[in-house]
């Protein structure tokens, strides 16, 4: 078993770790990191657990620790830590030795570090070795992208051999992407709030740098434009997204259909994995939240609606589990691919 510790560990995400974890074939959890006001707590006695699902016996006794190198037993730490706290913590548990499996928007953009979906660009993991040879560091550290981003991209990598040149999305989110205070009650019921901060700017970038081709040295972005319009709305788990996606060959429906339930990433031998990484939905009416977001364990993307629009674009809809495709699964997927693959 490949000792795992969890930054950030009482929060949302860092709950959906230790859920996640807790009887995974692979990884074995050993290390609970949270605040300085935790540590030395049970963890029992100090997360305030918000799942459907019980507590994990195995994690209630554990001591909760700082989020320092030294304090923390692991081989590999998923982070689940805020962007500002992780911007530093990460880089230092990376030069400690440790492989730093983020959650976190720290270094999703950064040069020389994967911006990683097994399922899409597998093949960026090269830039590890450029990482560590540049930073002079015997760890290194690997990230997911954004929620939203997850399952967007998910949809677009089968479409890229048509020849992408521009994408639209109108994303409704749910208010677990907040964090369980992240959104007031007041404020969300009987309401969308039409700004999310920093959402928009993420699901511009990030996909460019995810689609992009590495050429052994980095990632050139790929050459299509996202435009992003980002809500907030009363749901409690999954992100739901209208996509428009323009292409040079212009395809039809039924081709971009085809594309989607062709897809298959080849990574059924990885116990995070879903069967299917798309779902391909007939109904008139679906995705919907409620009855697709924990599809594939919560793994799998749902896609519907799929039909011609103005101007020989493809329109859509497209949802997923926000904390676990979108996060916590999507990190320790990336973990999953790290041994896999010899990194870990």
């Amino acid at each position: 078993m490949i000792k795992a510790g969890i930054l950030g560990a009482t929060g949302a995400v860092g709950q959906r770790f230790v859920q996640l974890l807790a009887d995974h074939p692979w990884f074995e959890i050993t290390s609970l990191a949270a605040s300085e006001r935790s540590a030395g707590k049970k963890y029992g006695e100090v997360a305030k657990w918000r799942l459907d699902t019980d507590l994990p016996e195995s994690v209630r006794d554990i001591a909760v620790v700082s989020t320092r190198p030294e304090e923390v037993d692991a081989d590999i730490v998923f982070s689940a830590l805020p962007a500002e706290e992780a911007l530093k913590i990460e880089e230092d548990f990376a030069r400690a030795g440790f492989v730093v499996s983020s959650n976190a928007s720290s270094h999703r953009m950064d040069e020389d570090v994967p911006l990683l979906i097994p399922e899409v660009n597998p093949e960026h993991l090269g830039l590890i070795e450029i990482q560590k040879k540049k930073r002079k560091w015997d760890g290194f550290i690997v990230t997911n992208p954004n929620c939203s981003t997850i399952m967007m991209v998910m949809t677009l990598k089968p479409l890229m051999g048509f020849g992408i040149e521009s994408v639209h999305v109108a994303t409704m989110q749910a208010v677990s992407g907040a964090g369980y205070e992240g959104v007031p009650s007041m404020a969300i019921l009987d309401n969308v709030i039409p700004y999310i901060g920093g959402e928009e700017h993420k699901m511009e970038t990030e996909p460019l740098k995810l689609l992009g081709e590495f050429d052994g040295k980095a990632v050139k972005n790929a050459k299509f434009w996202v435009s992003a319009a980002c809500h907030r709305v009363p749901v409690m788990d999954g992100h739901t997204m209208s996509i428009w996606v323009r292409s040079k060959e212009r395809p039809s429906a039924e081709e971009v259909k085809n594309a989607m339930l062709k897809f298959d990433p080849g990574l059924g031998d990885l116990p995070t994995s879903p069967k299917k990484a798309l779902i391909v939905r007939d109904e008139p009416d679906r995705p919907q939240p409620r009855l697709d977001r924990n599809q594939g364990r919560g793994m799998s993307v749902s896609v519907g609606r799929i039909r011609e629009g103005q101007d020989g674009a493809i329109q859509y809809v497209c949802m997923g589990h926000n904390t676990i495709r979108g996060a916590a699964g999507a990190s320790i997927l990336n973990a999953e691919v790290l041994k896999k693959k010899g990194y870990l």
